[in-house]
């Protein structure tokens, strides 16, 4: 079993305001958790970065500081960032080659938000064949409002994308059951 850590979009954009409220505030103390221990054993981590190239008020405008990783996860030396400007850490990137070319059968996902990039980047990941894990509490999202103008409480919102991705795209795990595989 190779595998790969995949950290998406852990960035600073994340704590702006703008987004509401969020759901998990230990998402990023359990991917650091996580990220030391692929460290310490020497595994494949990639960074997922969300980058905007010509939206200059966007929260991910390559030249904003909040574009710029989170200090919970800065990338070391050697360590591997994919850029990305859709929710799929696959489409337009070389996440795939080089997940094929290191030998990794297996991805164990974390990152931000759980029903957009992290949704997105499971599904296709589980398509192409990977053995896909989904950390839970390293995963987060905020409150959403739908098109009826009804509030999604991001506690919901995360509940049911976790259910919608188990068993058929992903196996759901928290961070505690995944440090002991």
């Amino acid at each position: 079993m190779n595998r790969a850590l995949i950290i998406i979009d852990v960035q600073k954009a994340f704590d702006d305001q703008s987004w509401g409220r969020r759901n998990n505030l230990n998402a990023e103390e359990n991917i650091a958790k996580l990220l030391t221990h692929w460290r310490e054993c020497k595994q494949l981590v990639i960074h997922i970065q969300h980058i905007s190239q010509q939206n200059r008020d966007s929260l991910f405008y390559f030249e904003k500081e909040s574009s710029h990783f989170k200090e919970e996860v800065q990338p070391l030396d050697g360590e591997i960032i994919v850029q990305k400007n859709v929710n799929s850490a696959f489409i337009g990137t070389m996440l795939e080659n080089i997940l094929r070319e290191t030998g990794t059968t297996d991805v164990v996902i974390v990152g931000l938000t759980t029903n957009h990039c992290v949704e997105t980047t499971t599904r296709m990941a589980g398509n192409l064949g990977f053995n896909t894990y989904l950390v839970s509490d390293a995963t987060a999202t905020f409150d959403r409002l739908g098109p009826d103008g009804q509030l999604y409480k991001a506690e919901d919102i995360q509940r049911m994308t976790l259910a919608n991705l188990h068993e058929e795209f992903a196996t759901i795990i928290d961070t505690e059951s995944l440090l002991r595989l």
